[in-house]
């Protein structure tokens, strides 16, 4: 594949932002360059982290904690202010606005048409199957010459299962277009990832977030695994120093915790598996589909009333019922087992 062929011309031409820091590579020694505040930070309740220098514009403190951790090598990642934000330069980078279009199966995360529609980039709408898999013909009736990305969520949101890693990489292989996945919740079923395939298939990204189970939503750090080539454009296009240094902490800190991550998710799966039997015995419950998240997709009879009534006692859950083939569905987050109790007290009385 011919990467030149999908990335807009005017910028494959873009002449990016360059600092000090990216002729000399270096934040030692007398640094004059910046119009910083060389006498230091107001905030200073960190020892060693200097707020009054900017971050390294290369992450290269992010891309070896966290290829270390995951077993990536470096060159392959990318790091963004949430995942939101390179969902945002995977469209700028490939798509042509008012010209080249992006194919979304649904019911999936509403921000890849979000994202779209800002950047002015047509959206072709294709359902999953029933089973909501990737339905190959419906995607052939609508893939055209100007279809540049195919945006897949693996484990789906807010479906909650895993897509089949065959189907993903026929995509890959049928396709001349960029194929994402977005595995925010892959920390749930780890060995179900196809970060590994990033090498067979050149035209593949992975989108990855730790707002899930590394429990640090506030920190906004999500980031892709791709090959070395898309990485080297999105260095280009990004803005020139988009994670800031608290982020960085959080996250060095956070991966000296890893053990904390496991617990969690371990605990969120034990959850998910006691709310879902729960709810199973429900009359009022049609379905209770199967998860590989931290979420459970549940049609049920009123939906919009049992929603409505739970929300009048403090207990917030999500519509999904506007969503196509998701009549009568919500979404329930998994919370710690007290929070689940509540909601199982609370919503008995209304199924």
């Amino acid at each position: 594949m011919k990467f030149e062929n999908l990335i807009r011309k005017n910028i494959l031409s873009l002449r990016p932002y360059t600092s000090a820091s990216d002729i000399y590579d270096s934040n030692e020694g007398i640094l004059l360059d910046a119009n910083e505040n060389s006498w230091g930070s107001t905030f200073d309740e960190i020892e060693g982290l200097h707020l009054n220098r900017y971050p390294d514009p290369h992450q290269k403190d992010l891309r070896k904690i966290v290829g270390n951790y995951y077993s990536i090598p470096e060159e392959n990642l990318f790091f963004g202010v949430g995942s939101d934000e390179i969902i945002d330069l995977i469209i700028r980078i490939f798509c042509e606005p008012q010209k080249d279009n992006v194919i979304i199966p649904e019911p999936t995360y509403g921000m890849y048409k979000v994202a779209c529609d800002i950047n002015n980039v047509e959206t072709l709408e294709v359902l999953l199957n029933d089973d909501f898999q990737i339905d190959f013909s419906a995607i052939e009736k609508k893939y055209n010459s100007n279809t540049k990305i195919i945006f897949l969520c693996s484990p789906n949101n807010p479906t909650g299962n895993l897509l089949k890693k065959d189907d993903v990489l026929t995509l890959c292989k049928k396709y001349n277009s960029i194929i994402v996945v977005d595995e925010a919740y892959i920390d749930f079923s780890p060995e179900d990832t196809l970060v590994n395939e990033i090498k067979n298939n050149e035209n593949l990204i992975i989108l990855r977030t730790f707002s899930k189970a590394w429990g640090l939503a506030g920190i906004r750090l999500g980031y892709c695994v791709a090959n070395i080539d898309i990485i080297n454009i999105f260095f280009k296009v990004k803005a020139p120093y988009n994670i800031n240094s608290l982020t960085r902490y959080a996250l060095e800190t956070a991966i000296g915790n890893a053990g904390k991550k496991d617990k969690y998710a371990a605990g969120i799966i034990r959850e998910r598996g006691r709310l879902k039997n729960q709810l199973e015995t429900l009359p009022g419950v049609i379905a209770v589909y199967n998860s590989d998240a931290n979420y459970l997709l549940v049609k049920c009879k009123n939906s919009k009333e049992i929603q409505k009534q739970l929300a009048e006692k403090g207990i917030i859950i999500r519509d999904r019922s506007s969503q196509p083939k998701l009549e009568s569905c919500f979404r329930i987050s998994i919370g710690s087992e007290e929070e689940n109790d509540i909601l199982w007290n609370a919503i008995k009385k209304l199924v």
